[in-house]
């Protein structure tokens, strides 16, 4: 026993030191958006604006429940001529609206179809959040590819300015030619700085969005499918974009609200029943005890005849607000084909942009490869070699651009076209189930097993 706990102690050091030396996982898409999505406080934001928008269903709701109210209240009367009064009462009342020709139920249907259209609200803001994860994720790839360039050209220029040295100090060449290597190598180490800092400010993009800073970042997953064309991407995204679908919304919305406003000009009818004690001295000196039970039940029908044009006005603001948002889902569906137009150009032309840079690379590595030769032999001055090696680099550069854009680009055409959610990207995370606080509020619970499911709910989303 005394030597295999020692053995066991040396397997367990062992294997921590390798867990310790396997390097980091690498952080993938998917794990940006993730943490992009968990971290957000905007979306958190945005369900709290949800969740007050549930409470005004169950606002409306209880506008058709009885309200009971209890009053006590003393009075003092005094005549002349008269003793004092002073009485004391306590009234407990109940009134019930009976029938008020759907002024109630319309405002219940409005409050649910504002609901609906917060719930796609907060789907635009989800979107946002993982769009703007994707662009700090290629921000950072990007960055880093054109530091790792522009600190190879930095080495690569060393190397060229210390031929041009070696070549100046056998005199075959002036020190015209190693002043332009020297300025050469001092723009791209300045060009690196630049790189450097680019890197910097991605990061910091990245922090904002995810809430941490990126460790090493693996390579981006497979391009996303796109439909077979332009138009087809335009016929997904009126049916799926958030935006569209929150201004349908708010125009059915803005319809109930005209419907609501002329029917304010309707009679209601209310029942109320009322029970209660009044105590007076008086009644002493009439012989009764000093206090005197009341109770009434009764109906009251009411209609506003007249208020000064505040109803007609209330009518024709709600038909205004209805033809603001006819036309405001109109230029919501036409921002959204104009932005799936636009996102898909993108994509064509970082296409075509790679393939373009791409020649141009092999060119300018010919033509780099050439003069370089070249100058050895003499045809050719250390100008025309920087000028190659300048012209090589840039391409390269260009090119890290474009892929990083065409990248991009496919994830704002899905953005565009309502796409770009945890359920089509796949995550699989748990995700925000607006229902729940909705179905446990929306009937507008008090102490009932409502009210235990609302306080559940509660405590799941860290809100009790």
């Amino acid at each position: 026993m005394r030597i295999v706990k020692p053995l066991a102690r040396l397997a367990g050091v062992t294997l921590l030191g390798l867990v310790a030396a396997l390097p980091a996982r690498a952080e993938s898409l998917a794990d940006t958006l993730v943490a992009a999505y968990r971290h957000s406080a905007l979306v958190e934001q945005n369900r709290a604006v949800l969740r007050a928008a549930d409470e005004d269903v169950a606002a409306s709701v209880a506008a058709l429940r009885p309200i009971v109210q209890w009053v006590a209240s003393h009075d003092i009367d005094k005549s002349e001529g008269e003793p004092t009064g002073r009485s004391t009462s306590l009234y407990l009342s109940a009134s019930l609206t009976l029938y008020d020709f759907g002024r109630s139920q319309l405002a219940i249907d409005g409050a649910k179809e504002q609901v609906l259209a917060t719930r796609q609200a907060l789907v635009s803001i989800e979107q946002d959040v993982l769009l703007n994860a994707a662009i700090a994720y290629f921000d950072v790839r990007e960055a880093i590819q054109q530091v790792a360039l522009q600190q190879n050209s930095v080495e690569v220029l060393s190397r060229e300015r210390q031929a041009a040295q070696d070549r100046f100090d056998v005199g075959e060449i002036t020190v015209t030619d190693v002043a332009l290597a020297d300025a050469q190598l001092a723009e791209t180490r300045a060009s690196l700085a630049s790189a450097n800092g680019q890197l910097e400010i991605a990061r910091e993009g990245y922090l904002a969005a995810t809430g941490k800073l990126p460790g090493t970042l693996s390579a981006p997953p497979p391009l996303p499918k796109l439909p077979a064309n332009v138009d087809a991407a335009r016929g997904i995204a009126q049916r799926t974009h958030p935006a569209v679908l929150q201004s349908q919304r708010q125009a059915a919305a803005a319809e109930i609200s005209v419907a609501a406003a002329a029917a304010e000009r309707n009679p209601t009818l209310s029942g109320t029943a009322s029970v209660g004690v009044i105590r007076s001295p008086l009644s002493r000196l009439n012989g009764n005890d000093g206090s005197t039970n009341t109770s009434a039940v009764g109906l009251e029908l009411s209609q506003t005849i007249y208020s000064g044009g505040r109803l007609s006005a209330s009518h024709r603001r709600a038909m205004a607000e209805r033809d603001q948002a006819r036309s405001s889902l109109l230029n919501t569906a036409r921002q959204v084909s104009q932005n799936v137009g636009e996102t898909w150009a993108n994509i064509d032309v970082a296409r075509a942009q790679i393939t373009a840079i791409t020649q141009q690379i092999s060119a300018a590595q010919q033509a780099y490869d050439g003069v370089r030769e070249e100058a050895l032999l003499g045809a050719r001055t250390t100008l025309d070699v920087l000028d190659a090696e300048q012209s090589l680099l840039e391409a390269r550069a260009d090119r890290i651009t474009a892929e990083s854009n065409l990248q991009l680009a496919h994830y704002q055409l899905l953005s565009a076209m309502g796409l770009l959610t945890v359920e089509n990207l796949k995550l699989g995370i748990p995700t925000y189930d607006p229902s729940q606080y909705y179905n446990a509020v929306r009937n507008a619970p008090a102490t009932s097993k409502q009210g235990e499911s609302l306080d559940r709910v509660l405590r799941a989303i860290g809100r009790n």
